[in-house]
């Protein structure tokens, strides 16, 4: 703990440094989700076009069109492939979700503190139940980016 600071400010500022860091992080996974959902529709349709439009008889009779869309396609579907892939793997969508969520817990949690009077709070159960919520998220967001459990943790302990 930081001894120039009261130990009631140090626990508010704790909470609101790690709801400011969720709230930064779920707005990066947002725009990653929306922008890879985009780029995947957008891709798709596209090497479909470029697919069916390579097949045309007017484009067949252009050899610069027949050649364009005979590269353009295939690096499309290139392309596509590797943005799901990346979305798959980082799951931004579900991290979205999980940041938000547990911005939203830790707000809950800053309210009740904050409505506590200051006789009344317990700092030490404060941080726990802070540290608590940051380590079930950050276990949530590695069991899902890594795969395994927590029982195939247990289990590798025993």
């Amino acid at each position: 703990m930081n001894n120039d600071m009261p130990e009631d400010d140090y626990v508010l500022t704790r909470y609101c440094t790690a709801i400011e860091y969720y709230w930064k992080a779920s707005r990066h996974n947002k725009r990653a989700y929306k922008t890879t959902r985009s780029l995947v529709v957008i891709l798709g349709a596209s090497v479909t076009l470029a697919a069916s439009l390579s097949s045309s008889n007017l484009i067949a009779s252009s050899p610069i069109w027949d050649t364009t869309l005979a590269i353009a396609a295939p690096v499309m579907a290139a392309i596509l492939t590797i943005v799901g892939g990346f979305s798959q793997s980082f799951h931004w969508g579900a991290t979205w979700r999980d940041m938000v969520l547990n911005a939203e817990r830790l707000e809950r949690e800053l309210d009740r503190i904050r409505v506590l009077k200051a006789d009344d709070r317990d700092q030490a159960k404060e941080l726990a139940t802070l540290n608590a919520l940051i380590i079930e998220e950050s276990e949530t967001f590695f069991q899902r980016i890594l795969g395994g459990s927590k029982r195939d943790k247990k289990t590798t302990a025993d």
